[in-house]
């Protein structure tokens, strides 16, 4: 007799002819779906429900067990969803090895039966316990509580159906049939008296609902579900051995439960924006949830690897705010990772090759003919590797695995004849990522390997390396990359922008290095935010600057305080200045708060505004200084007009003579503007987009390459004034420019010459930065 059909055991249990094609859509779910139905054997609608939901939320890693639980089903041992999965999660929680059927059925609660009269017994004392607030509310009495205090009485195995049939019997019996009254409760007469609730008024479109603003520590805690420590085998795709319970059990005493991450950055560069979201998710977390966090370097490629790299790389993380547990390095590890790619070659899951490089190039290569050769011939060659006596590029060992993009054996260990900065000429042959980082994280206990989405086809050789070698294998989770527009962060392309001296250096603040960022002026909570901001999904997230910009303000509108600066300067003479000193002016450094403090500046005679901040021919609407138009000085009290336009020879305006008035004795000016008066000059830095393009790299939008699409004036330098306050500013100190925006103190500065970098506009501009 031939095996009936997927649709026609489907249809055997109740499904809809509907159903029955959107399942057909899901191979998993038909394919466990077609084992549970042919093991349970006496099958139907009657329990048909409970066999699709146990082939829709059985996982991968105890999949093999599907058959037994159907057959319980069958049977009606297991006989409500809440059974399956007791049954699920008991499989879970014991991997590896046959599983023990009596604890099994004991944790499904198979055999246990709470009969009618229990129900009954229960039901009776929980409505004896309510039966005052019964006859006086009745109807609406709280029902839930009733089902509650009955179901404390009762096994958890109780049917919800029965429970809840019997609480509306017997408060049925006490209290009768519902009335009108019941059916139309009137309002009391507490409710009754309070006045109708205003409507609000509907929302325009244009306007939009406020968006949740959560620090990275606030986001990590309560949006970021990962898997408990210990709890390795239940994520989605983990592996399971034999020896995963104890393996398991040794980490949970080892490392006591905590969480424990790394943040394991390659140290042949400086670090970018993208990184700022891995060392906030890696640190973050185990913040957050009380654990640990590692910094690694991985430093398995000694010709790329710098020690200013080092260095620059601890001082991002903890610029950022955050600690290492412990400071490592992939080579701290080179003895074992040895020993284990022996161990590897003796259980034949590993051999040398000598196919050449660009022999294993593109998407289709050949295969090794190598992959077949004897272990101890193996195990000779790269005890030759390891001793110098095969020369660079002629051998290779490579792990018997393919990868879910079709990669098939990847590389473990190539010769490199490269001094290693930590451990000499001691090695010549050095791990790939591939081999060295899943066993890293396995030496240090790691619980939680959190990566970018392009190490997802890796997954299954970071599981199989772990359990190949029976060590504790960790649960890999990936996250989208963080990109942002009009940048690149390439190191390649970084260096050639340095090269062609379009840049001056890796932290040149038109860049998106983390150490450029910190240049500009960005404070670290800002980048923090924007990290948390932008969530934790698997889709890669590609942002304008302005949404980073947005964050900088945020922080920077109740940390920076103000004061007052003119970028481009116009000379200022009051002819009739109510003093024969300069006057002292108190200035707020944040004027939304005052009890945050001031400074005092001078307020003479001569001083200097803004040059746009008057026109002799002033267009419709211009509300600054003009021929018959004064205009309030910021902080003074005090109004000027216009008496005298002074030229020199060329005719270009050198100085405004003008008169002060007390503003309480004049009409309120159109607009109060900024001034400075015993300035200290000083350098600003103006910078504009670095790019023209969102994607500079993309050779459709630029074909002639990212050079070609460099802005060659993105760089303007000018020769500013700014009020007393900022004498003492020290470098990365921060500053609201009055009607400016914000300026930050540049590693330029001399002791004689301030230099500010402007960090963003006050308000969102397209184009400047």
């Amino acid at each position: 007799m031939p095996e009936p059909s997927d649709q026609e055991l489907l249809a055997k249990i109740g499904l809809s002819e509907q159903k029955i094609k959107e399942t057909l859509k899901n191979k998993v779910v038909t394919a466990n779906l077609r084992t549970a139905i042919l093991a349970a054997e006496d099958v139907g609608s009657s329990n048909g429900a409970l066999l699709y939901h146990l082939a829709s939320k059985i996982k991968a890693q105890v999949a093999q067990h599907i058959a037994l639980i159907a057959a319980y089903v069958g049977q009606g041992k297991l006989d409500s969803t809440l059974r399956i999965d007791a049954a699920l999660e008991y499989l879970l929680s014991n991997p590896g090895g046959p599983v023990d059927k009596g604890k099994l059925e004991v944790a499904a609660g198979v055999g246990v039966v709470v009969t009618p009269e229990q129900i009954e017994n229960a039901v009776e004392e929980a409505i004896e316990k309510h039966k005052s607030a019964l006859l006086e509310k009745r109807y609406q009495c709280n029902m839930g509580q009733i089902m509650l205090d009955a179901r404390a009485k009762l096994s958890k195995w109780v049917d919800g159906k029965a429970l809840r049939n019997e609480v509306d019997l017997q408060v049925l019996n006490l209290l009768g049939p519902k009335t009108e009254e019941d059916l139309n409760p009137k309002q009391s007469d507490k409710k009754a008296s309070k006045p109708p609730k205003e409507k609000k008024p509907e929302k325009s479109n244009k306007e939009e609902a406020p968006v949740e603003k959560l620090s990275m520590a606030e986001f990590l805690k309560t949006k970021v579900f990962f898997h408990k420590p210990g709890e390795n085998h239940k994520t989605e795709g983990y592996v399971l051995t034999e020896k995963t319970k104890d393996l398991l059990n040794e980490h949970i005493k080892l490392t006591g439960g905590k969480v424990r991450t790394r943040f394991p950055p390659e140290p042949n560069g400086i670090l970018h924006i993208g990184h700022a979201k891995a060392i906030n998710i890696n640190f973050g977390y185990a913040s957050a949830h009380g654990g640990i966090c590692f910094l690694r370097y991985d430093d398995t490629n000694p010709e790329k690897e710098e020690e200013k790299f080092f260095v620059g790389i601890k001082d991002m993380v903890e610029w950022l705010g955050y600690t290492p547990y412990k400071i490592t390095h992939s080579s701290d590890y080179f003895e074992q990772l040895y020993l284990w790619a022996v161990e590897l070659i003796k259980r034949d899951l590993a051999y040398v090759c000598h196919q050449r490089a660009d022999e294993l190039k593109g998407f289709n290569p050949p295969p090794s003919p190598y992959r077949n050769r004897p272990i101890d011939e193996s195990l000779q060659l790269f005890e030759d590797m390891k001793n110098g006596k095969i020369g660079e590029g002629e051998a290779t060992l490579r792990m018997k695995i393919t990868l879910e993009e079709g990669k098939q054996d990847p590389v473990a260990y190539r010769i490199k004849f490269v001094p290693h900065h930590r451990t000499g000429d001691e090695w010549c042959i050095y791990p790939t990522y591939d081999y060295t980082h899943c066993l890293c994280d396995s030496i240090e206990h790691i619980t939680h390997s959190l990566c970018t989405k392009e190490f997802q086809s890796r997954r299954s050789s970071y599981y199989w390396l772990c359990n190949s070698l029976d060590v504790y294998c960790p649960v890999q989770w990936e996250y989208g990359r963080l990109n942002i527009n009009y940048t690149v962060v390439s190191k390649r392309k970084i260096a050639k922008l340095i090269e062609e001296q379009i840049v001056s250096d890796w932290d040149d603040p038109r860049l998106f290095t983390l150490t450029a960022l910190r240049r500009r002026g960005f404070p670290s909570e800002a980048i923090n935010n924007f990290c948390a901001q932008m969530g934790l999904t698997g889709a890669q997230v590609v942002v304008d600057p302005q949404a980073l910009d947005a964050s900088v303000r945020d922080v920077l509108n109740v940390t920076a305080p103000r004061c007052m600066a003119v970028l481009e300067p116009l000379a200022i003479h009051i002819t009739n200045f109510p003093s024969n000193s300069p006057i002292e002016c108190l200035v707020p450094d944040f004027p939304n708060e005052p009890n945050k403090g001031s400074h005092k500046v001078p307020f003479a005679k001569d001083l200097f505004i803004e040059s746009s901040d008057f026109k002799q021919e002033p267009e419709k609407g211009y509300r600054r200084l003009a021929p018959g138009q004064s205009v309030g000085l910021r902080h003074t009290g005090y109004v000027i007009s216009l008496k005298k336009v002074v030229t020199d020879s060329a005719g270009r305006i050198s100085k405004l003579e003008v008169e002060c008035v007390d503003a309480n004795t004049v009409e309120k000016p159109k607009a109060w503007i900024h001034w400075v008066s015993n300035p200290v000059k000083i350098e600003v830095r103006l910078y504009d987009r670095l790019f023209q393009h969102k994607n500079p790299e993309d050779s459709n939008e630029v074909p002639g390459g990212f050079l070609s699409d460099c802005n060659r004036d993105s760089l303007t330098k000018v020769a500013a004034l700014a009020d007393s306050s900022v004498r003492n500013a020290k470098v990365y100190d921060k500053f609201q420019f009055e009607r400016l925006g914000f300026f930050s103190v540049d590693p330029d500065s001399t002791k004689g010459q301030l230099v500010f970098n402007r960090t963003v506009t006050l308000k969102e501009d397209s184009g400047k930065v």
